[in-house]
């Protein structure tokens, strides 16, 4: 056992972890003139048996950071990018079940979404079946998220997103609150709600032996849930219309047990005309960036517990 390697020793190692993070991959498929791309941030998190590189610098047991990110991009090869999801549980199985010293895996993913060009009838191979479909453009849409951790036994899988930006422009107010000496705010009968979408969704599916949910699907299908619940929400508060949100997701998608919401509230203030000779009938708004109010809230599935962490950045 080499210097500061242990017995008597008043300190110890707590919970540790290493991989490398944020390996950008983009995956182009072709399917003849038609192309689809993925485009994908991994970053992986490895730990087990890694005392030793600790306590006395042993690399015995250390598989190189750098190999772990050659993982990444052959994997987007060998088994191609069916979804964030899919691609982290194979990546996932494989440092767990090549590498003795590694008892856990957790991949986390960032997915950018690219939305196709269509090119007009008077472009270049114009004519048909042949018409090229390989152009994308990057929109200001939210980011796709993935988390998976697997510990050679069981599975944990959280999806989610970020930078979803909604807005409703009536059908929202705020009233009846609490005041005292420092409450300026007035109430609010008709106003404009705006927030900053972060969501985290876990799945209840953990082993192996029970069927996969179809990530792609359920992807779209909670995404579509969320925003139709925040549209046809008539809002007295933000954390009734995070609970419809969540709500409306548990009810109609089965595979899933727990959300999680960070939703900041994008305060619009009307804007005093008055000075100007002009009635601000609810038209012109100033747009606060901060400070902003943050609703934060977990909605699970009866008997289900909260795993996901409070702080969203932590995941």
């Amino acid at each position: 056992m080499t210097e500061d390697s242990r017995p008597g020793r008043p300190v110890m190692l707590g919970q540790n972890q290493y991989g490398k993070a944020e390996t950008r991959v983009v995956k182009v498929t072709r399917d003849g003139a038609t192309h689809h791309i993925k485009d994908l941030n991994v970053s992986v998190a490895l730990s087990g048996d890694m005392d030793e590189v600790h306590y006395s610098g042993s690399n015995a047991n250390v598989l190189p950071t750098d190999t772990t990110k050659n993982t990444v991009y052959a994997f987007a090869k060998e088994h191609g990018i069916e979804s964030a999801e899919q691609f982290g549980i194979h990546l996932a199985r494989h440092f767990v079940t090549s590498q003795e010293a590694i008892r856990t895996a957790r991949i986390r993913i960032e997915e950018y979404a690219w939305d196709r060009i269509e090119t007009s009838d008077a472009g270049p191979g114009s004519g048909g079946a042949d018409r090229p479909r390989h152009s994308f453009v990057r929109q200001g849409r939210e980011t796709r998220l993935a988390q998976i951790t697997y510990d050679g036994s069981s599975w944990e899988v959280v999806s989610g997103l970020k930078d979803l930006t909604v807005m409703n422009s009536t059908n929202s107010e705020f009233w009846g609150y609490v005041k005292d000496k420092y409450t300026t705010l007035p109430e609010a009968h008709d106003r404009i709600l705006a927030t900053r979408v972060a969501a985290r969704w876990r799945f209840g599916w953990s082993d192996d032996a029970d069927p996969m949910p179809s990530w792609e699907t359920s992807y779209a299908e909670v995404r579509r849930h969320l925003l139709q619940a925040f549209a046809e929400t008539y809002s007295y508060s933000l954390q009734q219309t995070l609970y419809r949100m969540g709500a409306r997701i548990i009810d109609n998608r089965a595979e899933i047990d727990e959300v999680r919401f960070s939703l900041p509230n994008q305060h619009h203030f009307l804007v005093d005309l008055a000075p100007f000779g002009l009635k601000n009938d609810n038209e012109v708004y100033f747009a606060a960036d901060r400070p902003y109010g943050l609703i934060e809230a977990t909605v699970l599935r009866d008997g289900c517990e909260s795993r996901i962490p409070v702080d969203l950045t932590n995941l």
